[in-house]
């Protein structure tokens, strides 16, 4: 029997999941190797590797729709899965795959570029029931326009580029004298970014909460929800911290919430997974605000608490399965939380970190989940994303799932470069998360980078660098091998460094 190949259009952790999934659907499964990265982790999970020769090209493989395509068709590609991120929410990618009879893992193009399009998902969302923040009915074609609507909700207002996403093209305004500039800003923004330079004005919600139902839909018509996941820890619009369920949203809330997601991507004709994305004020009323057409990066949090793999059933609806799961089945149990793992400085402005990573060190305790793009000698460059590692962790109730995340952070170890699990620490201990009294302001309003600093963290720093010194110098004396023991392996005599 000759076995479907499926080529993976991404990297890092999320092709590695990817990979899993193709190889429990029988499937063979094909990724790129990048010039940019060609030792990276995700290669060695692979069937098939197909040489991207990228290093002259203006843009990663990963960013480079034509060529996918055409090394997808030269290799007998029968399916592909965008991932996330790059092109899994390009409407043309999408469409051009299916021109060249590439079954693309996703919805249907129509769907993804409408659902691009903030002004036009909207519209498509007060017609299915959805409430929505008071906002422009569509772009504003000047910052006068902007300026008139703002007048009449009122300051603050958050300018929203249409095609945009990832926080480019947005602007929170808070006084009138400063909303012709941030108008600029945005538009120049978004028009670099997408290509597309509409904005459109909402009321701003100044201490919300993000919430994210997840759905999952057949190409029959049969839709459910999985519940919610709570994304609010987040700077710069980048989410940091996840977990599911919302310690906001009530029983009632959720089947309210859930119904209206799923009654929304019924009324699309929507199949696949997909996020519906709420914002949830302090009053408890809430709004939609977008709706993501992709696996997301937390997707792992609502599988830990509902038991259903969604790349699997991604796989099973791309190739014409219909969904098996009623809502009656879908149950939450538990609590999870999930950490992301990003080579950023918290300590300096969360500032890119690049480079080796010299030693890795993963929790052992098999009830984590690890998903990881990197392992001990990897380099971290500048042309892809700071995050490298997801460590997911499931409790009882939300108080277990802290406790654990926090012991599993513990028994995470990186020499080489700073990493943002000392944040990660800090956060779940704060009064705030622990009493789920946090908003996507928290960040701002809250952090501080002293929250990291212990008292003896310059003396352990100057104690690993003279460790490392040592053992280089022995090396090069040929009297021992770089970290031979345990005695020379920093991670071993402080798990708290994370340099």
């Amino acid at each position: 029997m000759i076995k479907n190949k499926i080529l993976i259009a991404n990297r890092g952790e999320i092709a590695i999941r990817i990979i899993r999934s193709a190889h429990k659907a029988g499937l063979i499964a094909v990724v790129f190797q990048s010039d940019r990265e060609s030792d990276a982790l995700y290669l060695q999970f692979a069937d098939e590797v197909i040489m991207a020769e990228d290093a002259n090209d203006d843009k990663p493989i990963f960013l480079n729709p034509d060529k996918i395509v055409a090394l997808a068709l030269e290799h007998q590609v029968d399916l592909l899965h965008p991932g996330y991120g790059f092109l899994s929410e390009n409407p043309d990618f999408a469409a051009l795959c299916i021109e060249k009879g590439i079954n693309f893992v996703g919805p249907s193009p129509a769907l993804i570029r409408d659902m691009g399009l903030k002004t036009v998902a909207k519209s498509m969302a007060i017609e299915a029931g959805l409430p929505l923040v008071p906002g422009s009915a569509g772009p504003v074609a000047t910052a006068q326009d902007a300026m008139d609507f703002a007048k009449k909700v009122g300051f603050p207002v958050i300018l929203k580029a249409s095609a945009g996403g990832g926080g480019r093209g947005m602007r929170i305004v808070e006084k009138p004298e400063t909303l012709e500039r941030l108008f600029k800003s945005a538009y120049d923004e978004a028009l670099a970014a997408f290509g597309n330079g509409d904005i459109f004005v909402e009321k701003y919600l100044q201490n919300p909460k993000h919430l994210e139902f997840q759905i999952l839909g057949d190409k029959y018509g049969n839709v459910i929800h999985l519940g919610e996941r709570e994304c609010s820890l987040q700077r710069k619009h980048q989410k940091l911290i996840e977990e599911a369920p919302s310690a906001s949203v009530t029983e009632e809330k959720r089947k309210e919430m859930g119904e209206l997601a799923v009654r929304f991507a019924k009324k699309i004709g929507y199949y696949s997974a997909g996020t519906i994305e709420y914002i949830m004020d302090e009053d408890g009323s809430y709004y939609f605000m977008e709706m993501n057409t992709r696996i997301q990066v937390e997707h792992p949090v609502t599988e830990m608490i509902t038991g259903v793999d969604l790349v699997d059933w991604q796989l099973k609806i791309a190739q014409g399965d219909q969904l098996t799961l009623t809502q009656e089945d879908i149950s939450i149990n538990g609590w999870a939380i999930e950490c992301r793992v990003n080579t950023e400085d918290p300590q300096n402005r969360f500032s890119p970190q690049t480079g080796f990573i010299d030693t890795i060190q993963f929790p052992k305790d098999p009830a984590v989940r690890i998903e990881s793009g990197v392992v001990s000698g990897s380099a971290v460059t500048p042309y892809f994303d700071s995050m490298i590692a997801k460590i997911i962790v499931h409790g009882s109730d939300r108080e277990q799932a802290i406790k654990n995340t926090l012991e599993a952070l513990e028994d995470f170890s990186l020499i080489g470069l700073k990493t943002t699990v000392p944040f990660c620490k800090a956060v779940l201990q704060h009064p705030d998360f622990i009493n789920a009294d946090y908003t996507t302001r928290w960040i701002d309003q809250v952090y501080n980078p002293e929250m990291l600093e212990n008292e003896d963290d310059e003396m352990i720093g100057a104690l690993a660098a003279t460790i490392m010194y040592a053992s280089e110098y022995l090396q090069l004396q040929g009297d021992i091998p770089a970290y031979a023991n345990d005695a020379l392996n920093v991670w071993v005599l402080n798990k708290r460094i994370n340099y």
